[in-house]
């Protein structure tokens, strides 16, 4: 096998069984979105957890 096909056979190795759907969301949304609910969970926790 030469480069050329060992640069093939790679990117399709890397490709693996990737899916691209029409209605896939955006990964920034995805991040968005479990970075919006990670700080949620932050808040409450540091709200309901007070000394007292």
């Amino acid at each position: 096998m030469n480069l050329a096909g060992s640069a093939y056979a790679l990117a399709h190795l890397a490709q693996g069984g990737e899916h691209v759907s029409e209605h896939s969301f955006s990964p920034f949304v995805i991040g968005g979105f479990g970075l919006g609910v990670l700080f949620l969970l932050l808040f409450l926790t540091t709200r309901f957890n007070r000394d007292r």
